[in-house]
């Protein structure tokens, strides 16, 4: 995702002077195209995350069109007073690039692991969410974001995600994205960002047992795609949310938010990260079986609730 963000921004800059990228200190082996075609457009400004996010700020309010690259603590945590008020309050066309979601950054531990960073950043007012599952996602965003008033937070995976959306389709922000819609089905699986690995998974082995599902990417949560929601717990029997983040303040919550308040009670499960930090070390995977989100492990729990 990452790779396909940076050419197609490298693409959008030769043609919009606007488009100006600030790192602190990362980005490296991923940014140097940029950095050498556009040297006056490209700014390492060190370990200095606060820093980075109120340089971005200044040149937005000066026309520029600011994106702030970096692994997802360290571009949504770290510098958090800066978003709220230089970012979030100011309406600034910034746009935070964070790479590494979920626990993707697994070897790294805890510090670097971004199980939060959903619920901080939809809190936040004007700014909008963005978790895209694939690099066709990326693409279609990266060049909407140009035109769009506010920030954007990407949040962004960096496993060499295949595309699983239709590339005839066009991916709109605040829309949800199909990826398997079927016409007698019952069940919709709602999942966002790298959770598309498992939900896939978990479609293959239904689809194989006779049971149809729909399988939606939202991969905007904020502004969320309600009045999609609103048509699936008004049809579906069964809705069931998937995604790499802590089971508080993510997807799972916006989806139980609005059934909460709305007169339909469809069967509803959350299948997300546990509320604790991981004091495992190792890969995504290990790390995901330690805390029993694995594709086999929610199939096990879906077909128990059907």
């Amino acid at each position: 995702m990452r790779n396909t963000f940076v050419k197609i921004l490298t693409q959008l800059a030769e043609k919009d002077e606007r488009i100006f990228v600030i790192t602190p200190d990362l980005g490296f082996s991923v940014l140097e195209e940029f950095e050498q075609k556009f040297p006056d457009r490209f700014l390492n400004v060190g370990i200095a995350e606060a820093n980075a996010i109120s340089i971005a700020s200044g040149l937005a309010l000066s026309g520029k069109i600011v994106y702030v690259y970096s692994i997802i603590p360290f571009v949504t945590m770290r510098p958090f007073e800066q978003i709220r008020v230089d970012v979030a309050y100011m309406n600034t066309n910034v746009r935070l690039v964070g790479v590494g979601a979920g626990i993707t950054y697994g070897p790294a531990g805890a510090t670097h692991h971004a199980i939060e960073d959903i619920a901080i950043m939809r809190a936040l007012p004007n700014m909008t969410v963005f978790c895209p599952c694939d690099p066709y996602e990326v693409e279609e965003i990266t060049k909407e974001s140009i035109n769009h008033t506010g920030p954007i937070y990407f949040r962004l995976a960096k496993r060499g995600e295949p595309t699983i959306s239709d590339i005839l389709k066009k991916i709109k922000l605040g829309k949800a994205n199909y990826i398997q819609k079927k016409e007698n089905s019952n069940i919709a699986i709602l999942f966002t960002s790298n959770a598309s690995d498992i939900a896939l998974e978990i479609s293959k082995d239904l689809e194989n047992n006779n049971i149809d599902i729909d399988l939606i990417s939202m991969h905007t949560i904020k502004p969320f795609d309600y009045m999609t929601l609103e048509n699936i717990i008004n049809t579906k029997k069964y809705v069931f949310t998937i995604e790499e983040h802590s089971i508080i303040g993510g997807l799972g919550s916006v989806v139980s938010e609005y059934i909460a308040e709305s007169s339909q009670n469809p069967v509803f499960k959350r299948f997300a990260l546990p509320d604790e930090y991981s004091h495992y070390v190792g890969s995504q995977m290990f790390i995901r079986e330690k805390f029993n989100f694995t594709a086999e492990q929610i199939i096990q729990k879906i077909k128990e609730l059907i």
